[in-house]
């Protein structure tokens, strides 16, 4: 069927629907955990294929009570320490209908820091407690510019729901290559992190 398109003069079918740019996620790693791993990293297809990379970490459950899931980048070494400059804040409401709050957090966000960046925080360990979330990287192999990264994320502690919003920046000039997530303590026990590729639209 083909399209139309209407004027003050005429109806005339679009022939060119074909060359309109489309976007989409493009798969390009899964990290399945299924037991202990003090890390789960990506180390290589971070490059000028994509100007944006996804990261949704999916049912992750820590080995320790109230640790934290943190992200780190690697900017051209074997590090994982690229200087960081963020934000971080969170809103969380209790089971009984207590606690409804939204607040800044200066505890967990950085200034010109090389430490991991909180994603989620006091995460609990309960065997049905587990946090998801999905980070955006952008323009990582930059060398002009710095790289913006900004996650959301859902999860359960002490019987609270929990969004945990933080943003920031690699204030590097040299290309991110690859990024870990790994606990504040202990262990990722269990869960999926997957890499995509946000296609690049209207090139």
């Amino acid at each position: 069927m083909a399209l139309v398109k209407y004027n003050n003069n005429s109806i005339s079918d679009i022939t060119a629907a074909a060359g309109i740019a489309s976007g989409g996620l493009n798969l390009i790693t899964t990290n399945t955990i299924s037991s202990g791993v003090s890390s789960s990293s990506f180390t290589s297809s971070i490059d000028s294929t994509y100007d944006t990379y996804v990261f949704k970490y999916v049912n992750i459950h820590l080995s320790n009570d109230s640790a934290f899931l943190q992200v780190n980048f690697r900017d051209g070494s074997s590090a994982y320490d690229a200087t960081k400059t963020t934000t971080y804040f969170r809103a969380y409401h209790g089971e009984d209908g207590s606690g409804a709050t939204l607040e800044y957090n200066t505890t967990n966000d950085k200034a010109q820091s090389t430490a991991d960046q909180p994603l989620i925080v006091g995460l609990s360990n309960d065997n049905d407690i587990a946090g998801s979330g999905t980070m955006f990287l952008f323009s990582p192999s930059s060398t002009t510019f710095v790289k913006h990264f900004i996650s959301r994320a859902s999860a359960s502690a002490s019987a609270y729901a929990r969004q945990d919003f933080v943003a920031g920046y690699c204030n590097v000039t040299a290309a991110i290559d690859g990024v870990t997530f790994k606990p504040s303590a202990g262990t990722i026990d269990s869960g999926i992190i997957k890499m995509y590729g946000l296609s690049k639209s209207w090139a």
